[in-house]
């Protein structure tokens, strides 16, 4: 039994959009250093990504600005044509912004909902297509415990987020019949460079604020992913993990 659980891992082949810091990097690390193939998207942080790769051999790396088509297309061709299939998609690139509602530019609106949500869209898409035919497959998208309740100054990520989750819901209903699943992981407050903006007394009045009396870590996110891969039967889900910040 356990012999054949460490073939399925080994064969088992995952994508991680943003996947050089933070959540991200926790992720491909976690599932690499079980034996599953990681490809490692990145953009601009491309020392960080030179490091996981030379840290295990399991990981390849490729960059592209997921929130363009083109280049979303390419990380997965290249999955495809490295492996010759994708069986997990883990969406998780995505960009923060703290600021008043009349003070968001053009500018800023796009760049959050090109990175946070087209980036989730253009992926999914041209994975889907070898997840259909492979009829197998599963998409992990990263959302926020904002996408849930919304968070004051930070309205276009908060839209972002939102978006992704009827996304999630949206995608797994129409894919089920494939055998695709289709799930999100909304994180509350995880000791990332993300949030590294908050001052001691803010982090400490949150900490107030949260049951568990602590913020999360990013191996909490990589845990339920992990879960979510062994799984079988859990699709169109949102699953909140922020110490019982939000019930």
């Amino acid at each position: 039994m356990e012999e054949n659980q460490e073939k399925n891992i080994v064969n088992k082949v995952v994508v991680v959009t943003g996947g050089a810091r933070g959540i991200g990097a926790e992720i491909v690390k976690f599932l690499a250093k079980l034996g599953y193939k990681v490809v490692l998207n990145y953009n601009k942080s491309e020392s960080y990504a030179q490091d996981v790769k030379k840290e295990l051999n399991n990981v390849e790396i490729f960059k592209a600005d997921v929130s363009k088509k083109e280049e979303a297309n390419a990380l997965i061709d290249f999955a495809i044509k490295k492996y010759g299939k994708i069986d997990v998609l883990i969406n998780n690139a995505g960009i923060a912004q703290t600021k008043l509602f009349t003070e968001i530019t053009d500018e800023d609106w796009k760049n959050i909902i090109d990175t946070n949500l087209n980036s989730a869209f253009y992926c999914s898409r041209e994975a889907v297509k070898n997840m259909i035919h492979n009829k197998s497959g599963l998409i992990i998208n990263i959302s926020s415990i904002w996408g849930i309740t919304g968070a004051s100054c930070e309205v276009a990520y908060s839209t972002s987020k939102a978006a992704i989750n009827g996304f999630t819901k949206a995608l797994a209903k129409e894919l089920g019949p494939s055998n695709i699943r289709v799930n999100a992981i909304a994180p509350g407050i995880i000791n990332t460079a993300m949030n590294s903006y908050l001052s001691e007394d803010e982090l400490k009045n949150i900490k107030e604020e949260i049951p568990l009396e602590k913020i999360g870590d990013p191996v909490d996110i990589a845990k339920c992913v992990k879960w979510l891969i062994e799984d079988n039967y859990t699709t169109g889900q949102i699953i909140s993990i922020n110490g019982g910040w939000i019930c």
